[in-house]
């Protein structure tokens, strides 16, 4: 059982998508949603935790408002690592960021204060692989960027804790993206 399951992932343009009509993000959408499902069901998951970063970590709060249809006891940490996070984003991803932060059961900032240093994104990692259970992560070592550094903290804590790191990589989501294009030409 893993009461707070941590998100991280790829920023958008890390993976090529540039705006919410890129052709590939309903299938990414769809990936991160069965997966967080999967775990809901497997390990009993509580809480599910991001900082509300652009990409993966919004997507997957996305999700999770979405699963809390079938899945009621699911709660949404966001706990952005510092005030106006959202400030740069593009107009989507600041209402998608809104939404979030609107339905999340618990928000808080890790700093207490607007960006004013890099370190305020290591805490970041720190702070949330710390303060959960297990952490799922969409990366490919293959195509470095920023979870990277989410990626090396939850190891850290792999190799002195017993804190599962579960993945979803891009493979995963062209699998994925075959079976839907096979199950739609069947129907």
């Amino acid at each position: 059982m893993y009461d707070v399951l941590a998100i991280s992932g790829y920023r958008p343009h890390e993976i090529g998508v540039f705006n919410e009509k890129h052709d590939q993000l309903p299938y990414l959408k769809k990936a991160l949603t069965k997966k967080i499902g999967q775990l809901i069901e497997e390990y009993d998951v509580k809480w599910i935790l991001t900082s509300g970063q652009s990409g993966v970590e919004l997507w997957s709060a996305e999700s999770c408002i979405h699963l809390k249809k079938m899945y009621p006891h699911i709660q949404l940490a966001t706990i952005a690592p510092f005030h106006n996070q959202e400030e740069r984003y593009a107009e989507a991803t600041k209402s998608l960021y809104e939404t979030v932060w609107n339905e999340s059961d618990y928000c808080d900032f890790i700093t207490k204060r607007p960006y004013d240093s890099p370190a305020q994104l290591r805490l970041k990692n720190q702070f949330i692989v710390d303060k959960s259970d297990a952490a799922l992560i969409l990366y490919d070592e293959g195509t470095e960027g920023t979870p990277k550094y989410f990626q090396e903290e939850a190891v850290k804590k792999q190799a002195q804790t017993d804190y599962p790191v579960f993945y979803l990589t891009p493979d995963d989501i062209e699998e994925m993206v075959r079976d839907e294009i096979n199950n739609e030409s069947w129907n």
